[in-house]
């Protein structure tokens, strides 16, 4: 048991180092639906990063099973996407902790509409809900499915130690997007000056004022691993200090200039 625990913990930490080094925000997620069933015991999941419901929001995947999700009906999207019986549970209240379908709905589960379709769309029996840490707000996330019997305490207990990597990871993504966004070719100009994706983020949180220990709870990492991102950044812009250092990335391009923030 010790050794399988630490091979996890080593195939979580893999992850990610691969996810936090990915420059496009829209691989993280695939990245992490490759790896991530294996992590808790499960064969397969989608993910959705915007509200459980079943009227809007897409669904991801990994691409083994894309093909069969593209053939779904609307009812059958809609199903997926509301994700029951989990919406509903944590929607009800704050607590974000994963669970799986047969604990959280009872013997209901096996004959709900869901637990028919993942039967016959993935060959699947349960399904562990794995919600993104945050209290409060929309509730995203994924869920994972494998055939046999539920999940083990031991797997779920695995779905909450990667809970703070799922939201470092979905952190990262966001801050990429916003760079993407605000900043045109700036990932590239990244590049040039040898910024790794995750310098160029604590980069881009030096550019709103946060202190090192806001931006530690920002990306879920500790004082002391921003203080040594932002050392290496000073070290590749040539500056020494943080004032000369956002001034230096907004003349190279890399953070939009105050007026584009606006």
């Amino acid at each position: 048991m010790a050794q399988t625990l630490v091979g996890a913990h080593e195939r979580m930490l893999s992850v990610a180092v691969a996810a936090l080094n990915e420059s496009e925000p829209e691989r993280l997620w695939p990245l992490l639906a490759e790896a991530l069933p294996a992590l808790c015991g499960g064969e397969t999941l989608i993910y959705k990063l915007d509200e459980w419901n079943a009227s809007s929001g897409t669904v991801g995947m990994p691409a083994a099973v894309a093909d069969d999700f593209a053939r779904l009906d609307a009812e059958s999207l809609g199903l997926l996407r509301e994700g029951y019986p989990f919406a509903p549970l944590y929607t009800a209240g704050r607590d974000r902790t994963p669970v799986t379908a047969r604990r959280a709905a009872g013997r209901a589960w096996s004959t709900s509409p869901t637990a028919r379709l993942i039967g016959g769309l993935m060959d699947a029996d349960h399904v562990l809900a794995i919600p993104l840490p945050k209290a409060g707000g929309p509730i995203t996330g994924c869920m994972v499915y494998r055939s046999g019997g539920d999940f083990t305490d031991d797997q779920v207990r695995a779905a909450c130690e990667l809970q703070p990597l799922l939201a470092a990871v979905d952190r990262q993504r966001q801050l990429l997007e916003r760079l993407r966004r605000s900043a045109g070719t700036a990932r590239d100009r990244a590049a040039d000056t040898g910024l790794t994706p995750r310098e160029t983020t604590v980069l881009l949180l030096l550019t709103d004022a946060l202190t090192a220990d806001a931006i530690g709870r920002r990306l879920g990492i500790s004082d002391r691993t921003v203080h040594q991102h932002v050392e290496k950044i000073y070290r590749k812009l040539g500056t020494r200090d943080r004032i000369s250092t956002v001034l230096r990335a907004q003349q190279l391009g890399l953070v939009p200039a105050p007026s584009a923030r606006r």
